[in-house]
């Protein structure tokens, strides 16, 4: 073969292998990396797996269903923190920089320990953090958290719901003058959260604002229930987690308090915290930003297309529709449309931690968004902004009645406008310890 056309044909092979190695390259190009922080081993396990269900649902059904956000495909792969700050380091150090070229937009840690961990390091690597329902309430304030989004409820404004749907059930925001109201809590930095508005609140309202303490993982609580039987609280806020909730709940019944003067909040509101408790758990009452039942239009669409096309990551069927699993649906929901915003400005391309952010700033899902993806009535209005992180600020009130959970209230709204002045005193004292200068939102 002549010298030269071996050149042009080594020439054409260099050039095609180069082609179908850029392969992969163009494929993760137009792929969008979902990190997912999970605990299915530990303590916690049976509260994370059908979290983690609900959401791998939700993105496969925008892959199967929808070919994407806007034709970018989204990519997850998991990573086992077991509900601690050490292992849910790990894991976003390890997803940081993204998946085979698929970028990071947002990052969920899916846990308080992991959130107040990561709350620097996002900072710094410009990644912005969801923590729905956990996390730094203070990051309510964008001015001087940009990366950290407590979205649709803090444990602030979930004090305030509490305090307002007891008041409706006592007559009236006056009617609360005098009363116990006793806070049962998980000694942790998440149970200790609302100590802080609910002393303020009862300063406001006149109640007698009692605290006690769960130590972890709260096997036994003979003491705290003995406490309450003796200070005869008219109402009990049950902020505990995992095991603690089961074992509250039988406990109070054993030293005769009426379950249902015990509301629990989100994170003591699921199906794997009362059907533990038995008979013991009926007409218990929780707070809710997610509420259970399977009967919203998201939950036809996921049954049509994933379910009964043997695409659900849900092990057990009975779960779908479970308080835990529609908030791994709310998660990912949220996510997506933040991704979706952002598109609209930066292009239908996959997006970088600082074009999330961008997206989540700008999220505005009213009723007509919810009722065109599926989630009208499962998930709230909910609107951010450079200074307003948290938006929302409502929750829904259930009651258990042996078999599953029925809302009793629609939402009930917290009194944000007076929580934001606590909100913005801490955000302060955070900026002034570590140097913080606070983003001028009206530039933005």
């Amino acid at each position: 073969m002549h010298a030269t056309l071996k050149r042009r044909l080594a020439a054409i092979g260099l050039a095609l292998g180069a082609c179908a190695a850029l392969v992969p390259t163009v494929q993760a190009a137009n792929e969008q990396f979902f990190p997912l922080a999970t605990y299915r081993v530990g303590a916690y396990a049976s509260s994370g797996i059908p979290v983690w269900a609900g959401m791998i649902d939700y993105l496969r059904y925008i892959n199967e269903v929808e070919g994407g956000i806007n034709g970018v495909k989204l990519v997850w792969q998991e990573c086992e923190t077991e509900w601690t700050a050490e292992k849910g380091i790990e894991c976003y150090e390890r997803f940081k920089n993204g998946l085979n070229g698929a970028p990071v937009a947002v990052y969920q840690p899916n846990g308080a320990p992991a959130a107040y961990a990561l709350a620097d390091k996002a900072e710094a690597d410009r990644i912005p953090l969801i923590t729905l329902g956990y996390g730094r309430t203070e990051a309510t304030d964008g001015r001087v958290f940009p990366y950290n989004f407590p979205a649709m409820l803090t444990f602030y404004s979930e004090a305030s719901a509490f305090i307002n749907y007891v008041a409706e059930r006592e007559g009236g925001l006056d009617k609360l003058k005098g009363k116990k109201i006793a806070t049962v809590y998980h000694d942790s930095a998440y149970g200790r959260e609302t100590q802080g508005p609910l002393a303020l609140l009862a300063q406001k309202y006149g109640f007698e604002n009692i605290q006690i303490a769960v130590a972890d993982p709260g096997n036994e609580q003979a003491g705290q229930w003995r406490q309450v039987r003796q200070l005869k609280p008219d109402w009990v806020f049950l902020r505990t987690w995992g095991v603690s909730t089961p074992v509250a709940i039988k406990t109070a019944a054993r030293f005769g308090y009426p379950v249902e003067r015990i509301i629990g909040d989100i994170w003591a509101s699921s199906n794997e915290d009362v059907l533990p408790a038995g008979e013991a758990g009926k007409g218990y009452l929780a707070l809710t930003p997610y509420p259970g039942g399977a009967d919203f239009d998201i939950h036809q669409r996921i049954r049509q297309h994933i379910l009964d096309t043997g695409k659900s990551d849900l092990k057990d069927p009975k779960s779908f529709g479970s308080v835990y699993y529609n908030s791994g649906l709310v998660n990912a929901a949220i996510a997506v449309e933040a991704i979706r915003t952002a598109q609209q400005h930066f292009g239908n391309r996959p997006l970088n931690g600082e074009e999330g952010r961008w997206g989540l700033e700008h999220l505005d899902l009213n009723d007509a968004r919810l009722k065109e993806i599926g989630f009208l009535g499962l998930m709230q209005p909910l609107r951010l902004s450079c200074s307003d992180h948290e938006g929302g600020g409502a929750a829904k009130v259930q009651q258990w009645d042996g078999q599953r959970w029925n809302l009793i209230t629609d939402w009930v709204q917290a009194d944000r406008a007076t929580l934001r002045p606590l909100i913005d005193a801490k955000a302060a004292e955070y900026a002034k310890e570590k140097g913080v200068t606070a983003r001028d939102c009206a530039a933005q």
